[in-house]
């Protein structure tokens, strides 16, 4: 068996591959159900009718896939340039602190139209710095990425505890470690009236077009290409290798940062140690 690189695949393959994941996602489930004794064709109803069986559960679905959109533009960015991203988590909870020090008063002298620009901005260089350490590390000293953006998933996470149960602790919590509620200025607002998804779904699928855009139209979107395709082809060629890993890097940790801001300000309106079941990992 041999495998050879498909530079362009055409329309139909780039339908069918994701086709046959789902295909297999539906075997695997019926298979499962059928383990557990149960009707395989009720298992999936009952699937497809807790996602999409409602206005409510269509709106929930889309409302969960908000940060998943974030975190999934993040990680294949970097995948594009063949760097390793597994510090996406890290990069989440940067964004969500970031919206609560700012959300909470900081800025409050802004209007709320220059207010939720200003902490989206902030969440990206929050997230873009947070990644910009590791891969200053892999182009200077050519430490692994892997290694050091999963470690500061676990920094980022007791970091964020440490605040949680000191300066950031809500008085009126009860006890309970999260931070104070954002201002109302700083809230996201809702797309639908009476339900919860807000306007980063929105944002998330600007930023996955914008992304696209830069991939396929722009001179960085093909020097990360040829980095990701072959960096010492792309050094002969005069393509600025290390430069463009930093350029990915601050990119990617941006957008995994949206994720957190999005989550505080759109969804969530505080901040708690369980705000991800994992959103930099499966994204």
């Amino acid at each position: 068996m041999r495998l050879e690189p498909v530079a362009n695949p055409g329309l139909a393959r780039s339908l069918g591959y994701p086709a046959v994941a789902l295909g297999l996602t539906v075997v695997v489930a019926s298979l499962l159900a059928l383990a557990a004794k149960a009707d395989p064709f009720a298992t999936l109803g009952l699937i497809l009718k807790g996602a999409a069986g409602s206005k409510f559960a269509l709106l929930e679905t889309l409302n969960r896939a908000t940060p998943l959109i974030f975190t999934g533009l993040a990680v294949a960015v970097a995948f594009r340039a063949k760097l390793w991203n597994i510090g996406a988590e890290a990069q989440f909870y940067a964004g969500a602190l970031v919206a609560v020090l700012l959300g909470t008063g900081a800025l409050g002298f802004l209007p709320g139209f220059l207010l939720i620009p200003a902490m989206a901005g902030a969440a990206m260089l929050a997230g873009a710095l947070m990644l910009l350490g590791p891969v200053m590390l892999k182009v200077r000293l050519g430490v692994d990425e892997v290694v050091t953006t999963l470690l500061l998933n676990f920094i980022m996470l007791l970091f964020i505890s440490m605040l949680l149960e000191g300066p950031l602790k809500d008085p009126m919590g009860m006890g309970w470690p999260k931070s104070e509620p954002l201002d109302r200025a700083a809230r996201l607002g809702r797309i639908v009236d009476g339900l919860r998804l807000h306007w980063g779904f929105g944002l998330a699928l600007i930023s996955a077009a914008v992304v696209w855009i830069l991939q396929a139209r722009t001179t960085l979107g093909y020097e990360i290409r040829a980095v990701g395709q072959n960096p010492q082809a792309a050094r002969f060629a005069g393509i600025p290798v290390n430069l463009v890993l930093v350029k990915t890097a601050l990119l990617s940790g941006g957008l995994a940062a949206l994720a957190g801001w999005s989550e505080v300000a759109g969804l969530k309106g505080n901040l708690t140690l369980d705000i991800s079941p994992g959103f930099g990992y499966t994204g």
